[in-house]
């Protein structure tokens, strides 16, 4: 695999409610490729693909699980796999 291809990760802290924004925030940019999204004992809760067409429709229901878990979690750790 050349430099080039090779993946980087990027972790965030967030509290429950700032989960869904942050999440927002990071398909903006435009350059992540998988976000996973872990609670406080670094249990992977869950975990999706960035691809460039995800916008809108798409989006939706994807932001709808992350807002329902949000809910439940007092705080996050959010993982961003770079291209």
């Amino acid at each position: 695999m050349s430099e080039k291809d090779k993946a980087s990760e990027e972790s965030f802290k967030v509290g429950g409610k700032d989960v869904v924004n942050k999440i927002k925030e990071l398909i903006e940019e435009g350059n992540a490729r998988r976000i996973i999204i872990k609670n406080e004992k670094g249990e992977t809760v869950m975990e999706f693909p960035v691809t460039a067409g995800v916008v809108g429709i798409v989006l939706a229901p994807i932001l709808a699980a992350v807002g329902v878990l949000a809910a439940v979690l007092s705080s996050a750790t959010i993982v961003v796999e770079k291209k």
